[in-house]
């Protein structure tokens, strides 16, 4: 099951992602919310990005490997959207805004490639 590859390598993104946010909270001594932190208000906005999107998109590609998607295709995906969200994330936590943009362009295409391909091979499975 490659899908376990790509959630365990993302899994690990939000953990480095959340140790930047305890990271700021304890050196900014913020208790609750950001504290008006430059530093914290960057660090929970990358955490909260990934938790928005990786959580749905490995579920996409879970299933897309469960309804018999092409090994190719489900390992192009999950590297392209492992590459997209390290570049999201850099984007943000360095406020390269043209990292943050692109990587939001690989995660919104890998969408729409996911909900096609899932639906393609849904109704495929079904009339042949």
């Amino acid at each position: 099951m490659y899908t376990a590859l790509y959630a365990s390598i993302l899994a690990g993104l939000i953990c480095k992602l959340s140790l930047n946010v305890i990271k700021a909270r304890r050196s900014n001594k913020v208790l609750y919310a950001d504290g008006d932190c430059h530093e914290l208000i960057i660090a929970r906005t990358a955490q909260s990005n990934a938790v928005d999107y990786i959580p749905m998109a490995i579920l996409l590609l879970l299933l897309l490997e469960l309804n018999g998607g092409h090994v190719l295709l489900v390992n192009a995906i999950g590297i392209i959207f492992v590459i997209g969200r390290f570049i999201h994330a850099k984007g943000i936590v360095s406020e390269n805004l043209k990292g943050r943009v692109l990587g939001m362009q690989i995660t919104i295409n890998l969408f729409i490639a996911l909900i096609v391909s899932n639906i393609g091979y849904l109704v495929y499975s079904k009339i042949f």
